[in-house]
């Protein structure tokens, strides 16, 4: 063959080189060869910090046309962000985020080219993980960015703006209750609060001599007692036929973790102990309550769901009654799909036939997979769903941090970590306990779910129901047909429940009649009358 032209030669050379830079060092060096590495500059601005702040630091990527970045991600339509964690980030000094970061979905030299909102945040709250809502976080404006290696490699942000304190809008109806945990200040060798909001019966001021029984709340994951003022902006709603009024507490399970599920652990300190013997004195103390566990009951939904029926079961003899509703996985042989006690250790993220595991559905359609959400959990490093049952249910490594329940690479479920997981595994304490346990929960135990639970909830739920069954529990365990997470709480169901509550509660305090309990909206399951010896586990 004929020799090239020396030139050409050189240029092949050259690009050959780069490709073989290229492949050694990763897609940053790619963008090098052609154009400059992508990056984010971000400065925090002298006039809003006068001394060195640390924490994690976000820079979030939006195709939105509105709104601003900082409130994401979105589980259900994630956008691009990257983090770093800071430590003594002078004011006027400036921090680059690029290859070095955690990313989701991937570095940032992949960044597909394009229009983008972008948006950076400096998270240093301790006490929650809402990282755009905690008092004291900065962050900078919203800037337009065109991706482009070749022409617009870089783009600067000030951190130029403060997270103001969170106020709750306190009405004649709401009130908010702000009060240090002794438990939990010793716990963490700091000032811990508890706060909650009282959502006040309309006839509470007016009828100054009476007491009402109590109904506390626990919000899914991300819900807080914030939130009562847009749940409740008249006070709690008056009651229908067959029902009584109730003071309603709405709980907030909000930490830095995530969601603590007033489970006491060794992350988030004895939070189910405070809950009983801190917050629910004070709610007795400060205000016109029906101090007795017979007008005393709880429910949630989702994580709230797994919240109070733990709750319940774990403090059997300090509420009437439970109602729980699409609660977060209750048997640890169905953990959405995956059985934690499979031998050998299952995936999270691949089924035995190596295809993707979902973790959430539309219908019957897969829509998100373990993998990329778990991947999105570490990036924000705490406060995702992941990371947070984590922070609850795994003991602490060498590092002071919960225990990884899975091998963040392939997947794999360490059997160790389910082992210390598994006294949380709701089916399994009843289970153990249930000769102790059946005279303090009879009649109490109330669950129910959609057939299409949208987290695939519903299988752990069945599961439930058939241990109940064999138990020979009187237990009500409803899977409702068609529904799925978000359309569960119809108010027809939302109604049948206070019924059942103030039904409870007028056997033991009102009048010797009571409502009629309407049919259950869906197949039951789960209730026998006789007890049966609980399978083996």
């Amino acid at each position: 063959m004929p020799r090239e032209p020396n030139r050409r030669r050189k240029f092949m050379s050259r690009i050959t080189l780069a490709v073989m830079i290229a492949a050694v060092a990763g897609p940053s060096c790619l963008s090098v060869a052609y154009g400059e590495p992508v990056t984010v500059n971000v400065t925090l601005d002298t006039r809003i910090a006068d001394h060195p702040l640390s924490g994690r630091l976000f820079v979030y990527f939006s195709r939105k046309p509105a709104g601003e970045p900082r409130f994401g991600p979105d589980w259900f339509s994630p956008e691009p962000f990257y983090a770093i964690d800071v430590t003594n980030f002078k004011p006027g000094l400036t921090r680059v985020v690029d290859d070095r970061a955690d990313g989701f979905p991937d570095r940032i030299s992949a960044l597909p080219p394009g229009n983008y909102r972008v948006q950076a945040l400096l998270d240093q709250a301790t006490d929650t993980h809402q990282s755009a809502y905690a008092g004291g976080n900065v962050y900078s404006d919203v800037r337009d960015w065109r991706v482009d290696p070749q022409t617009s490699p870089s783009v600067d942000l000030v951190l130029s703006r403060v997270v103001p304190p969170r106020q709750f809008a306190e009405t004649a109806w709401l009130k908010e209750v702000s009060l240090e945990s002794k438990l939990l200040t010793e716990f963490h060798e700091r000032p811990i609060a508890h706060r909650a909001a009282v959502v006040l019966p309309q006839t509470y001021q007016r009828e100054t001599a009476r007491r009402y029984p109590v109904l506390y709340i626990v919000p899914g994951f991300g819900g807080t007692h914030y939130d009562a003022i847009k749940l409740y902006p008249d006070g709690a709603p008056p009651a229908e036929p067959g029902e009584v009024e109730f003071i309603r507490v709405l709980l907030s399970g909000d930490c830095r973790w995530g969601h603590h599920v007033f489970a006491d652990s060794a992350t988030n300190g004895p939070r189910g102990e405070a809950l009983v013997k801190e917050i629910i004195p004070y709610i007795d103390a400060h205000f016109r309550t029906v101090a007795a566990p017979s007008a005393r009951f709880i429910t949630g939904h989702s994580s709230g769901g797994w919240s109070s029926l733990w709750v319940q079961v774990n403090a059997p003899d300090v509420f009437g009654g439970v109602w729980s509703t699409a609660p977060d996985p209750v048997d640890f042989h169905d953990w959405q799909q995956v059985d934690l006690y499979a031998s050998p250790p299952l995936s999270l993220y691949y089924d035995e036939a190596r295809e993707r595991r979902p973790i959430a559905r539309r219908g019957t359609q897969p829509i998100l997979w373990y993998a990329s959400f778990a991947k999105m959990d570490d990036v924000l490093a705490r406060g995702g769903q992941l990371r947070s049952f984590e922070a609850v249910f795994s003991p602490l490594d060498e590092k002071g941090l919960p225990k990884r329940l899975w091998d963040r690479e392939s997947g794999t479920v360490d059997p160790d970590v389910v082992q210390a997981w598994s006294k949380y595994d709701i089916c399994r304490l009843l289970e153990q306990n249930w000769l102790a346990l059946e005279p303090r929960l009879r009649g109490k135990l109330h669950v129910y779910t959609g057939e299409l639970d949208t987290f695939y909830l519903d299988g752990a739920v069945r599961r439930l129901a058939e241990t109940l069954k064999q138990l020979g529990a009187d237990a009500e365990v409803y899977v409702v047909p068609g529904k799925n997470h978000s359309d569960l709480l119809t108010k027809d169901l939302r109604h049948k429940i206070m019924r059942q509550m103030s039904a409870v509660y007028l056997t033991a305090h009102g009048p010797a009649e009571r409502p009629a309990a309407k049919p259950a909206p869906g197949k039951k399951v789960g209730v026998r009358n006789r007890r049966m010896p609980a399978r083996n586990r």
